[in-house]
């Protein structure tokens, strides 16, 4: 820790703070909330909800409604919309359209009428809506135009298949050496059951004297896996400063070595000063999901290099002149010495 400590403050250089703005989005024509609802009911039963729709523009407008059911997309955690011929897509009763004024916000009630027959487990779909009338009946509705919708996450309640767990955890592209934080982490998650899994806990970081460098939620946004898939989650080591540019990007194919890579030297020097870790660092992540808890760990480094190529120059200028004026004040205390004997 001595070490950690000495090596960044010896550094007595002066940086310039970075600022950046963030764009402002526009406004959308409708909006929902929440964009998420998480239910439960039982086979036969009839499940009451509501949500809200918000009308943003300046004049009246006729919103319809469709629905689809959806699965998993790859690894992201995206939503795949298939067409609602059969299961809950078709459980879902709204409204088929929705006058709001300008301004106006209404809440907008709905049922799931579950069948008795229903499998035990997860059924997910999306109520959308949107400007453009649907076209056909319920379950082959097509719709042109922007639309905006809910994710409806039902689990019917039975004897619902569980299993699954940690597949990998590692820093982004298994990355082993890092020269300063931001460190991306990544971990995979199996759901081989037939309902969502929420895996919740952290990922620990700890130094190479075993004290807590960080804690990170495993799951700060409360993501879903599926049934049938592998989902990947990203959490990222921040700096307290960390360059903006500097951080990597979720889903982003460079590695955080390539980026950093690109930023050039005095950057990165820079980078390594506000966001200062020297050493070998292991990462635990603690995952429960259900009724069981997994754990997988990796260790890693930060080599602060470019910080330390600037350390040595200094400390050699010191070194140097220093000796210099050693070299120096000896010289004249021998000619002050002669002088005085003559």
């Amino acid at each position: 820790m001595l070490i950690q400590t000495y090596a960044k403050y010896l550094v007595v250089i002066s940086f310039m703070l970075v600022f950046f703005s963030v764009s402002a989005l526009p406004a959308r024509a409708l909006t929902v909330a929440p964009i998420k609802l998480e239910l439960t009911g039982d086979p036969g039963a009839t499940i009451k909800s509501e949500f809200e729709l918000f009308n943003e523009q300046t004049s009246d407008k006729t919103f319809y409604v469709s629905f689809e059911n959806f699965e998993a997309q790859g690894e992201s955690g995206t939503p795949n919309f298939v067409p609602g011929t059969e299961g809950l897509a078709m459980w879902i009763n709204a409204p088929d359209k929705i006058v709001l004024k300008a301004g106006e916000r209404k809440n907008i009630p709905f049922t799931i009428k579950i069948p008795q027959n229903a499998d035990p487990g997860g059924h997910f779909a999306a109520i959308f809506w949107g400007t453009a009338p649907p076209q056909g009946q319920k379950g082959v509705q097509v719709s042109v135009g922007a639309k905006i919708g809910i994710l409806v996450l039902l689990k019917v309640s039975g004897p619902a298949k569980e299993g699954g767990g940690i597949l990998d955890f590692s820093a982004l592209n298994k990355q082993k050496f890092f020269s300063a934080l931001p460190v991306l982490f990544t971990y995979r998650f199996q759901n081989s059951g037939n309902d969502r899994v929420k895996p919740a806990g952290e990922i620990k970081i700890t130094n190479i004297f075993g004290q807590t460098a960080a804690e990170l939620p495993a799951n700060e946004k409360e993501g879903n896996v599926l049934p049938a898939s592998v989902r990947k989650f990203e959490v990222a080591w921040q700096g307290a400063q960390t360059k903006a540019g500097l951080a990597p990007e979720p889903a982003n194919d460079l590695s955080a070595a390539e980026n950093q890579a690109k930023a050039g030297f005095w950057t990165m020097a820079k980078n390594e000063w506000n966001n200062f870790a020297f050493g070998y660092y292991r990462a635990e992540l603690d995952l429960k999901f259900g009724d069981k808890e997994e754990k997988a760990s990796f260790g890693f480094w930060i080599i602060p290099w470019q910080l330390l190529i600037l350390l040595i120059v200094i400390l050699g200028a010191i070194v140097f002149l220093g000796l210099k004026g050693i070299r120096r004040y000896n010289q004249w205390i021998i000619a002050k010495h002669t002088k005085s004997h003559e």
